[in-house]
């Protein structure tokens, strides 16, 4: 029996996980560190990592899913790999890492895409690059040209954290038009590099990397990699993209109007459209899915909820007599639609994109100290995260997407039928819930470059389906509640 590894590059950790070359099925999946990985923040609004620990708990990890499985490294037959989007990672002509990389948390950069975005014209940036250029990896490395030029003189080439890694495994700097699209470095009009944003901000396109197909033998396991990893010489990384997209393909989300979502502290709704073309700058980032091509164009826009799974948290924390989210559901679960007139609005976690970067915090609305007990407030905050959700993704229906079907992973916010089927009812459509994850996405994605299977669609037609939440009959009662919410939202927002 042979395997493929995927590798999923966060923040916190390195996930890691091997299938069966054969069937497409888990073998085992792990992380490393135990503890989280730290985020170094020098200044406020600060966030960076250095690549150089990325590399090395990559090692870590290897050696615990080996020993962890039992499976012998020369079974391994490829290498997929998925990562922490839109950080900078600067290497010299040697290779060597310039400075820590600015990761995608990390603000410094806002001034800079905005200032762009107005000098290069905001016409110009939403027709090519689909986007303003924001707080993305190409502002950074702007941000390192005007603050630290001397570092700025050595770079040889600029990377996105999952070209890193693929520079250390195979000793080649390489990227995909994914990564690029991610960056705000792809012209979608030209088919090229955003040549004429690269002189805007006085950079050389000669530190891009050489462009790669993101499903392609994108270069073999050097020597020292193989002693460093512990993963065998000569095989070859196969596939590479960044967290979202690549949590998309997990969930089988290839095709125009399926949608993945994710609920975990942030929210986020990433649909996949055919239509290269968008109305929405700031709200929506709008990035190449995995199977973009210029022929057929799979665009995967992206909407993200800052304020999600955290105010459950924050509730459960603080405010609830238990430690068990399914505790909490189910005392909900006691209380009707629409919570008895009592609402809550979520976005109390800064700055919220999908309202126009507001950050004016949470509320809750109507409390009745007669009526209203704890399991009020839990049913209120979760249709109040749904609804938010139902939010954006209106947002995402009115940019173009017509929503056919929608994905998500087992994970906590899921895992609630309030939650769940408050959204299903509202957008009257299946919500599956999957039990995957982006590692082993990408480890199936390196079988389908390998041609071990012949399409995506197959290698991943295995996936566990845990349950299928379908929408209620009741929906006049749910489309009350959420256009009571959703007065409360705008009249907050707009005062």
């Amino acid at each position: 029996m042979y395997y493929y590894i995927g590798y999923d590059l966060g923040s916190s950790s390195v996930k890691a996980a091997l299938i069966d070359a054969k069937t497409g099925r888990s073998a085992g999946v792990t992380n490393y560190p135990e503890k989280e990985m730290a985020i170094l923040a020098l200044e406020t609004g600060w966030a960076e990592q250095d690549p150089e620990i990325w590399w090395k708990n990559i090692g870590k990890v290897t050696q615990k899913l080996l020993k962890q499985t039992g499976i012998l490294s020369n079974k391994i037959k490829g290498i997929g790999i998925a990562y922490q989007m839109h950080g900078l990672v600067i290497v010299d002509e040697n290779h060597k890492v310039l400075r820590p990389s600015i990761i995608w948390c990390d603000s410094r950069a806002v001034s800079i895409g905005n200032e762009a975005f107005i000098g290069v014209g905001k016409d110009k940036c939403v027709a090519n690059l689909l986007n303003s250029p924001g707080n993305f990896t190409l502002s950074k490395l702007k941000w390192v040209k005007e603050n630290e030029p001397e570092t700025f003189k050595k770079i040889h080439k600029l990377l996105l954290p999952g070209d890193f890694i693929a520079l250390r495994l195979t000793g080649e700097a390489t990227t995909t038009i994914s990564g690029l699209s991610e960056g705000m470095m792809w012209d979608f009009k030209e088919n090229k590099p955003a040549e004429w944003l690269f002189d805007y901000m006085g950079i050389n396109t000669d530190l891009i990397p050489t462009i790669l197909p993101t499903f392609f033998n994108q270069g073999r396991v050097s020597k020292q990699a193989a002693e460093e990893t512990g993963l065998p010489q000569g095989i070859p990384v196969l596939y590479r993209a960044g967290d979202q997209p690549n949590n998309a393909l997990s969930l089988n989300v290839l095709h125009p109007g399926e949608i993945a979502a994710t609920g975990g502290t942030s929210g986020v709704v990433y649909a996949v459209t055919d239509k290269t073309d968008s109305k929405e700058s700031i709200r929506i980032n709008n990035f190449a899915h995995v199977n973009y091509t210029e022929k057929t164009p799979r665009i995967g826009k992206l909407l993200n909820i800052n304020g999600a799974g955290i105010q459950y948290s924050w509730m459960k924390n603080n405010l609830a007599p238990t430690d068990s989210y399914n505790d909490m559901n189910e005392l909900a679960s006691q209380v009707p639609v629409g919570s008895d007139g009592l609402r809550i609005v979520p976005f109390g976690n800064g700055a919220e994109r999908m309202l126009n970067n507001a950050n004016n915090g949470a509320a809750i609305l109507n409390l009745n100290f007669n009526k209203h007990k704890k399991e009020h407030l839990y049913r209120a905050a979760l249709e109040g995260i749904a609804f938010a959700f139902v939010y954006g993704i209106d947002i995402l229906k009115n940019d173009g997407v017509n929503l056919s079907g929608m994905k998500a992973g087992n994970d906590n916010l899921f895992r609630s039928e309030i939650f769940s089927k408050t959204i299903a009812t509202l957008i009257q459509t299946e919500i599956n819930i999957i039990d995957t994850t982006g590692a082993i996405g990408a480890a199936r994605a390196a079988g389908v470059a390998n041609k071990d299977f012949k399409t995506l669609e197959e290698a991943f037609s295995d996936n566990e389906q845990v349950l299928t939440y379908h929408p209620l009959s009741n929906k006049e009662v749910y489309e009350n509640a959420y256009k009571l919410w959703k007065n409360d939202l705008e009249n907050k927002y707009n005062n």
